[in-house]
């Protein structure tokens, strides 16, 4: 593996690019001393692999150490590290399997901690544990766009090959798509491989590993998302279903209040805020935060605790036995608890216009993040929807260097969208706003070409609109199908909580003297917060502050049941 690139001799120390690859100083370096240990590697030896599922935190004290990328024509060099950097990648942090390998140089001396006594590091300088987070984010950024990691290959008419990269997109999986359609290395790749375009969609793992087709949970095992065994069957204090904000939040103080704490999610992470490119009016965050950022640092801070995420888990129906709530998932499996938090959140409803059916799969998206944004390009692309969601996906497209069309329904863009993000998509050049307008049909023949979009105060004129891709970010459906009648909903889906319930949490009727929580559903132990639940703030930092307070209300609730 190691003589295709040592044959080009050391390769020189890779700039530090904003902060990804940062020098500790020898007082950081001191701190690190008292939970590691040196080590002597030699040259040519690999400190880690891609593939692992652990390894030690190393700190480079002499030498140098090249990280490789594996691919079908052998190990590819994208960084090199001298002394006083740090290697690794977040997910050594969130426990998911290492995608580079480490290997050395020339003969290296190095500081090894192990993972789990990173904390010990965090207490005694939390500088240093916020130094070593935030380079790791940075890192995870930009393996993104270099499209480090696994690859994957197939035909963008494919919905499988869809659903990968939409899979993959949404968990923040450094990876490389391969158009089968338009990259002319694709035939190429698939030949060396001995694999057939018939046989697409495939992901290549570690250069010569292939998957054919694999499902979400098959991809999630390979990337350390899911536990390598099925939740424990034992009784846990909490599960919480959804990993959004709400979900997270729930997730962060119900595990640091020393709460034994499940975290279910059938798709990443993060939930519709992680697909946000920038987040400009969360507290602490003045010159903003990306959602998937914010995503990642919950998880971390989530696992630090000792909460457990499985992903993808899909909540299939709840159902209770004894004191204890049983929530059953779509693979057979089931989770049981002594309280349930519901923070699944809404998704976005599909355009229901002529055209929609025949282009969604190759070209109609419901997210933009950085993956949906390297295939737009500088191609002009068409926003539906009058929310920050699509305030925030227009003003990152048209910074990525595409003309935005945002097309909302009615006149005033700051009804439904914060005013700060509203003025910042007005005074944006590349974006033009189409008021009290909407798209009525898509066309093209393989791909999208143009939208026509119908202008209501110019008298129903219609106008066609070159277009590669749609974003559709426009109004709220609940997730709450799963339920099945088992907790009382609205007439529109969401969650009942509070007072509002029909019944108490025991199914009485509520007397004058009850005082319910707000934050409590039709059901004894089963709590609601952030989108999903009826009459709730639609915003991430109020998703954030009801999963908190969710927490006090299940100490609460198990303290009065005896099960605390």
């Amino acid at each position: 593996m190691s003589d295709q690139w040592r044959a080009r001799g050391v390769l020189p120390e890779t700039p530090d690019v904003a902060g990804a690859y940062p020098r500790l100083t020898d007082q950081q370096i001191q701190v690190l001393s008292r939970v590691g240990d040196k080590r002597s590697v030699e040259e040519g030896s690999a400190l880690y692999c891609a593939g692992d599922h652990y390894c030690d935190f190393f700190v480079i004290l002499s030498g140098s150490v090249v990280i490789l990328q594996e691919t079908d024509e052998g190990p590819q060099p994208i960084a090199a590290h001298g002394p006083r950097r740090f290697l690794g990648d977040l997910s050594q942090l969130t426990s998911q399997t290492l995608y580079l390998t480490a290997v050395a140089q020339e003969p290296v001396e190095v500081l090894a901690v192990p993972v789990d006594r990173l904390r010990e590091v965090a207490i005694e300088d939390p500088e240093l544990a916020d130094l070593i987070l935030r380079s790791f984010l940075i890192r995870r950024h930009r393996h993104l766009g270099l499209g480090a990691g696994f690859r994957i290959i197939g035909s963008r008419f494919s919905a499988d090959s869809r659903r990968l990269r939409d899979f993959a997109s949404r968990n923040r999986l450094p990876h490389k798509w391969i158009d089968l359609e338009e990259d002319s290395n694709a035939e190429a790749i698939l030949t060396r491989l001995n694999i057939k375009p018939e046989q697409t969609p495939v992901v290549i793992w570690r250069g010569r590993e292939v998957l054919h087709n694999p499902s979400n949970a098959e991809l999630a095992s390979l990337m350390g998302l899911r536990p390598s065994q099925a939740p424990v069957t034992e009784v846990c204090d909490l599960v919480v279903v959804g990993a959004g904000p709400a979900g997270l939040a729930a997730a962060v103080y119900g595990a640091s209040e020393g709460l034994s704490t499940v975290v279910l999610d059938a798709v990443a992470t993060g939930g519709q805020a992680a697909t946000s490119s920038h987040i400009e009016n969360y507290l602490g965050f003045p010159a903003g935060i990306s959602g998937g950022e914010l995503a990642d640092r919950a998880v971390v801070q989530a696992r630090k605790f000792g909460a457990a995420f499985t992903i993808p888990a899909e909540a299939q129906s709840l159902s209770q036995v004894d004191s204890s709530h049983v929530v059953h998932l779509n693979d057979g499996g089931e989770v049981a608890a002594r309280a349930v938090i519901l923070a699944t959140g809404t998704c976005y409803r599909r355009l229901e216009v002529p055209g929609l059916d025949r282009l969604e799969r190759s070209s109609v998206y419901y997210a933009a993040t950085q993956m949906e944004a390297m295939l737009c390009r500088t191609d002009p692309v068409t926003v539906v929807g009058g929310g920050n969601s699509a305030g925030q996906a227009s003003v990152f497209l048209a910074r990525q260097g595409s003309e935005v069309n945002l097309v909302i329904r009615h006149h005033d863009l700051g009804r439904d969208m914060s005013r700060y993000l509203a003025d910042r998509v007005e005074h944006t050049p590349k974006i033009r706003v189409w008021r009290r307008s909407e798209v009525c049909e898509l066309r093209g023949e393989k791909t999208l070409e143009s939208v026509v979009i119908v202008e209501h105060e110019a008298g129903d004129r219609r106008s066609v609109v070159p277009t590669i891709a749609l974003f559709v970010l426009i109004g709220s459906a609940p997730q709450t199908q799963w339920l099945n009648g088992q907790i009382p909903l609205d007439d529109r889906g969401f969650v009942i909580t509070g007072r509002a319930s029909p019944t108490t949490p025991d199914g009485e009727a509520w007397t004058g003297n009850d005082v319910p929580s707000t934050y409590e559903t039709g059901r004894a132990g089963v709590f609601a917060v952030g989108d999903v639940r009826s009459g709730s703030v639609k915003r991430v930092a109020a998703a954030a502050g009801e999963g908190a307070m969710a927490v006090r209300l299940v100490h609460q609730f198990l303290e009065k049941a005896g099960l605390g």
